[in-house]
């Protein structure tokens, strides 16, 4: 019995870990976004979004440590791949705020499949399932701003 709920808590702790280093990637590539970028508008929204990926990671990091876990405490490969490639796309467009705004729409929506792929596990315990809806839901709405402001700029 014992045995089994630790188990339980290394999956749901590990699967926590996944979407943790997810955000540390988000926020890193806000940041750097925020760097590429001269409308001061998009570069606000950059900055908002990136501060909400390090409050995201600050409530996950709670999380795995309630189930006795120890939080990853850095970004991935991957997510260091994406911004660099972020980086150079925006160095030969014509249109930085545009691509840039591209690349950041294609990261939120993988986001948001991370988030919906997690939430469709009902094994989480009903606080948790709703603090992932709430950080889903707000990704989904920064999509919207994504797709609004790339409107404005085209």
């Amino acid at each position: 019995m014992i045995k089994d709920i630790m188990k339980y808590e290394k999956i749901v702790s590990d699967k926590l870990n996944e979407l943790l280093v997810k955000n540390y990637d988000a926020e890193k590539g806000y940041i750097n976004a925020m760097k590429e970028v001269d409308d001061v508008e998009v570069k606000n929204f950059f900055k908002n979004r990136a501060e909400e990926r390090s409050r995201f990671a600050r409530q996950l990091r709670t999380e795995i440590l309630t189930y006795g876990e120890i939080p990853e405490d850095s970004g991935s490969l991957k997510g260091m791949m994406h911004r660099n490639w972020m980086t150079l796309k925006a160095t030969f467009s014509s249109n930085n705020e545009e691509a840039i705004l591209n690349e950041a729409l294609r990261g939120e929506k993988a986001s948001l499949e991370e988030y919906n792929e997690l939430l469709s596990n009902n094994n989480f315990p009903s606080r948790l399932i709703e603090l992932l809806r709430e950080q889903r839901n707000a990704i989904e709405a920064a999509i919207n701003s994504v797709k609004l402001y790339e409107e404005v700029l085209s």
